[in-house]
């Protein structure tokens, strides 16, 4: 007796379709699953078999043999117990076979039959309706998250009991639908932090909002207690908002890393993700024994917040490199290759020196010239050449802390931010480039053009400062986002001024 179940599983964010096969013939009572089963799926015998007996259905005590196709790619995670299921029953012909071959399932089960969530759902949804089948029985968990798929019908089953009477049209469920208006309804008065509650530090939040305008890279520099943390909690409060397949391609990563919360269905504001200095290389980037999506990959379309930046360990930030420039991340092991995108903006806070009050005017600092640099030194030239904008965040004055005129709200600033993107998106409209940071050396010879006084303005500076040809890659790119801001179509020479003072540390303060 042979039945074949239809079910998916991902690789790195995206699904591909896997046939359970399931056969059954005659001999001592075995259950051997084959097909380069790992972990979870290894275990999924043990599972089914207590399932299918504690669900009321008769288990075969014959050779079982199933058969994860294609067999040549490892398979993990719980997702397959329950086509697994279906397909003993079906080969013993407990349960209706006819509409097999037009569904593909998925589902954890537990020992009394019912199902559990689990991760990759949205990646198994998307390839479902790239596939034209009829629908996908999914966990309840992950009906919401399934459903934003459009065109395709998503089944919710709770056990492996309703499974079999949908199967069998002794059950008939709607398919589960959700309402796209209403997760994309959040606005920035919808988020906690807002700029307005920050005194004082105004020339950070306009540094703040040109790396939001550009989606610019952004390091800032100052004593402890000086508001940095701060700042950065509140950037994606400023940001524009996701557009769907922004939010799709987020959820994917969130899915398949298991992240996304229960009964969510989509990833609908950007991403913020603040991970600590004792993070590992695997952690920040992605990998493992079975690899998985990084840190930088959670904050694609979104943040990655990188507190105390000097404290990771140097190797961590050195492999961020890559990403940075690329917008993706390559994870090669001896029989798999996988790749993650990581389109993020990086915004890195750091103390210039050990003790942290080398720049500030109201505590004396106790680090000595060699301390200091050696402090610097931990941070690579060729990172801080991805960086676009460093920004110095000095103590806050008492009377700044005291005043009471609060400055322009969170949503004032996106308003001004989404009006510069939507002007770049114009720009951009026939490359896959979504704002000025992610400009090649062509595009910046094509949109980024100076006349005679700004070129000498930046020639000075760049002969001044030591800057790398990278650097001055960033300063246009920099200026070119200062006039959208302001509503420029060409870049001037009071641009070039406010982007060459966005490089503190090229500018050797602290050296």
């Amino acid at each position: 007796m042979l039945a074949q179940v239809m079910s998916a599983t991902s690789l790195g964010i995206d699904a591909y379709l896997v046939r359970v096969e399931v056969d059954i013939r005659g001999g001592m009572p075995h259950f051997s699953t084959v097909g380069l089963p790992q972990g979870a799926a290894r275990e999924s015998k043990d599972r089914v078999c207590a399932a299918i007996r504690n669900a009321g259905f008769s288990f075969p005590s014959k050779v079982i043999t199933v058969n994860l196709a294609p067999a040549d790619i490892r398979k993990t995670g719980a997702a397959f117990d329950l086509p697994m299921a279906v397909g003993i029953l079906a080969a013993t012909e407990q349960v209706d076979s006819g509409r097999l071959s037009r569904l593909i399932m998925l589902g954890e089960l537990s020992m009394d039959g019912s199902l559990q969530a689990v991760r990759g759902i949205l990646s198994a949804a998307v390839e479902a309706r790239r596939l034209g089948v009829e629908g996908l029985i999914v966990p309840a968990g992950n009906a919401r998250e399934a459903a934003i798929v459009e065109g395709l019908r998503v089944y919710p089953v709770s056990s492996l009991v309703e499974t079999v009477e949908l199967l069998d049209g002794r059950r008939t469920l709607r398919p589960f639908k959700v309402d796209l208006r209403r997760i994309f309804s959040r606005k920035a008065g919808d988020y906690e932090n807002d700029f307005s509650d920050v005194r004082g530090q105004e020339h950070v939040k306009r540094a703040l909002e040109v790396a939001a305008a550009g989606g610019h890279n952004i390091i800032m520099i100052g004593p402890p207690g000086s508001g940095k943390t701060m700042l950065a909690r509140r950037i994606p409060s400023i940001l524009p908002p996701l557009s769907l397949d922004e939010a799709l391609e987020t959820t994917k990563i969130h899915s398949v890393a298991g992240l996304l919360p229960p009964g969510s269905a989509l990833v609908a504001v950007r991403p913020f993700r603040s991970p600590h200095h004792t993070i590992s290389d695997a952690g920040l980037i992605g990998g493992g024994n079975h690899p998985r999506p990084g840190e930088v990959s959670l904050a694609h379309h979104g943040i990655l917040f990188l507190d105390e930046l000097p404290e990771f360990k140097k190797s961590v930030l050195e492999v961020m490199r890559q990403p940075l420039e690329d917008g993706r991340v390559t994870i090669a092991r001896a029989n798999i290759s996988l790749t993650y995108p990581a389109s993020f903006t990086l915004v890195a806070a750091m103390n210039p020196c050990p003790c942290g009050y080398f720049s500030d005017t109201r505590s004396e600092c106790s680090c000595t010239p060699l301390q200091i640099q050696r402090y610097m030194t931990r941070l690579s030239g060729p990172l801080l050449d991805r960086i676009d904008i460093h920004i110095e965040v000095p103590a806050v004055p008492y009377r700044e802390l005291a005043g009471r005129a609060p400055g322009d709200t969170s949503e004032q600033i996106r308003r001004r931010v989404v009006a510069a993107r939507k002007v770049q998106l114009q720009r951009f409209r026939s490359r896959k480039i979504y704002g000025n940071a992610q400009m090649t050396s062509r595009d910046i010879r094509t949109f980024c053009v100076i006349d005679e006084g700004s070129a000498a303005l930046l020639g000075a500076a760049v002969k001044r400062f030591g800057l790398s040809a990278r650097a001055y890659d960033r300063i246009l790119k920099v200026a070119r986002t200062i006039a959208d801001l302001q509503g420029g179509r060409s870049i001037g020479a009071d641009h070039i001024a406010e982007a060459v003072q966005y490089r503190s540390l090229d500018r050797h303060l602290w050296m």
